[in-house]
């Protein structure tokens, strides 16, 4: 599947077919995200949740829940939990990443300050537990609580391994377990749990989610490294601006020469960078099929996607996703 064959996006067919849940979701978050003493809090929230993101990841709750043929209103609860804690982690990830945009808009913590954005994420995983709770399961909650330390876990091994030479794939793969497959994952899985799927399901839907949301992540790295800034909404090249070892640079250190090693020792390791670095870079990528073979590797995670899915039921739903598992990775096709 390539863009160019694509007439109407998975995501916006499956948006298409959960309009009145999403309706329902897109209700509750604004209603939940309103503070009486803080004025801020909506200010700041409304700026990212309506920003024009996709809401794959609330989708995807609500897309399990009907595979598996739930009928009753928690789904919701949950899609909105999900968003919460995502919206949550982009304010937090902002400040860490000193970032400016973000879906070609300034950061909220450009527009206001870290404080605010910080402070806002905070209230934001508070409101995610209360929605959480609502639902009566100690499962889910068990589920969504474990994701979130997850991708708290994720976001600190980051910090230690971006820019440490020493990272390998494997510590890489865990990173990203972490910081965004983990919400992919859980998101599926809490869908099926509250649907009273069995075991069985409930593991492929969370095998879907886990292998979507790694293909994900490695298509957004593989794009800042090789993608078009006004396509990809920021910068070509910021990962490599902020140090961070994504899995094109890794694959390209492995390979690399005494120079090139004391190139990336210099640029990454060390943090300094000069003019011309990005493009030397790039060429490096090039040069030992680094970015052929990470996109590759994104392909692989997307079929392992689609073979998860292939476990559930038929359904319109499990087509969508199927189709959606290849349009994450048609960006890069």
């Amino acid at each position: 599947m390539s863009l160019d064959e694509i007439s109407i996006k998975p995501h916006d067919a499956l948006a298409a077919y959960l309009a009145a849940d999403m309706e329902a979701v897109n209700v509750l978050i604004r209603e939940r995200m309103a503070s009486e003493h803080a004025p801020r809090i909506p200010e700041v929230t409304a700026h990212l949740v309506e920003a024009g993101g996709k809401r794959l990841r609330p989708m995807l709750t609500l897309a399990a829940a009907h595979l598996c043929g739930y009928d009753g209103p928690y789904h919701v609860h949950l899609a909105a939990t999900v968003e919460f804690i995502h919206t949550a982690t982009l304010l937090h990830d902002d400040v860490v990443d000193e970032s400016g945009q973000r879906r070609g808009r300034p950061t909220a913590n450009l527009l206001w300050d870290n404080k605010s954005s910080v402070l806002v994420g905070d209230y934001l995983f508070s409101r995610s537990f209360q929605l959480m709770v609502e639902t009566g399961s100690l499962r889910v909650l068990d589920i969504l609580a474990n994701a979130s330390a997850t991708i708290a876990e994720g976001e600190v091994l980051q910090l230690t391994a971006s820019q440490d030479l020493a990272t390998t794939e494997a510590i890489y793969l865990q990173v990203v377990r972490g910081k965004t497959a983990a919400l992919f994952s859980a998101a599926t899985e809490v869908g099926g749990v509250i649907a009273g799927a069995d075991d069985a399901q409930v593991q492929a839907l969370f095998d879907y989610g886990d292998a979507l949301g790694i293909a994900f992540q490695i298509v957004d790295d593989l794009l800042d490294m090789s993608g078009d800034q006004n396509a990809i909404g920021k910068n070509v090249g910021d990962d490599f601006r902020e140090k961070k070892l994504t899995l094109p640079l890794i694959k390209a250190i492995a390979k690399a020469d005494a120079e090139e090693r004391a190139f990336w020792v210099r640029t990454i390791e060390k943090g300094r960078q000069e003019d011309g670095d990005l493009e030397h870079a790039i060429a490096l990528l090039h040069k030992h099929g680094a970015l052929e073979d990470t996109r590759l590797e994104a392909l692989a995670w997307a079929d392992k996607a689609v073979a998860a899915i292939g476990q559930l039921p038929e359904h319109p739903v499990r087509d969508m996703l199927r189709e959606i598992a290849g349009y994450v990775v048609a960006r890069i096709n």
